[in-house]
């Protein structure tokens, strides 16, 4: 009982619990401290996607400039939590500008 799921080049398989791939007590949110960021071409297009389709957004879309050594690295994104608590971040690039 899995899905493997893909968009682009970024692929994920998620599976129920059945006792094989377990490294501990799971308990849930499962994906506590986790979060996976997936690279997309149009941020805004899938936004909407999932707004329409009444999916809860846990963090609404936002510009984020991480630094990079001596320059700033943006990204516009959002996050939502999938059913077993998984963070998903989905970030288009917005390219590089100096500090």
């Amino acid at each position: 009982k899995f899905a493997f799921l893909s968009m682009g080049s970024a692929q994920i398989m998620i599976e129920e619990i059945n006792g094989h791939w377990e490294t501990g007590a799971l308990s849930y949110p499962f994906g506590r401290g986790i979060n996976f960021q997936i690279e997309v071409d149009c941020v805004d297009s899938l936004y909407k996607n999932i707004k329409a389709n009444g999916y809860p957004i846990k963090v609404e879309m936002k510009e984020s400039w991480y630094r990079a050594s001596n320059k700033l690295v943006g990204q516009k994104e959002f996050l939502i939590m999938d059913p077993d608590g998984y963070l998903l971040r989905f970030a288009q690039d917005l390219g590089i500008k100096p500090l």
